[in-house]
């Protein structure tokens, strides 16, 4: 695969059949190379917790997902070593969590990927580091493209 749409196209075909991303509804909005914007369009009756707000961890969820596209995005297998979220607003339990990664760093077995969620005014979400553990790598997507 030479170009940008094979490449994404092919990771979102991988990503399809994730069964845990169907089950949250999130969506593969756009990958580049060294990062990703995921979406969560929010259910009520899936992602909101007792106080009607939506759950941490579906938020914690849709941003995880989107560490592992941005690895892909540049050709590495990645696992979560380290994750941390930093809750600065939430949704009514109505409306879109977007997520928005970049590659900070990528070296030879470990990457640095840096992310911001917002709703759909822009406004912020939360603030995201992850260090990715690379176990493997897609040979038919090039590190750069």
């Amino acid at each position: 695969m030479n170009t940008v749409t094979d490449v994404a196209a092919h990771i979102k075909q991988i990503w399809s059949s994730s069964a845990f991303m169907n089950l949250l509804k999130i969506e593969i909005d756009e990958i580049h190379c060294g990062g990703a914007t995921v979406k969560m369009p929010i259910d009520f009756d899936i992602h909101t917790n007792h106080w009607l707000g939506v759950h941490g961890g579906a938020l914690a969820a849709l941003a995880d997902a989107v560490m592992g596209i941005t690895g892909a995005s540049v050709g590495e297998v990645v696992q979560t070593l380290s994750f941390n979220i930093n809750f600065i607003s939430n949704l009514p339990g109505t409306g879109t969590a977007i997520v928005k990664s970049q590659v900070k760093h990528h070296g030879q077995t470990t990457m640095v990927i840096m992310a911001e969620m917002t709703d759909e005014q822009n406004n912020l979400l939360a603030a995201i580091t992850t260090t990715m553990f690379i176990a493997g790598h897609f040979n038919e997507i090039p590190r750069e493209w």
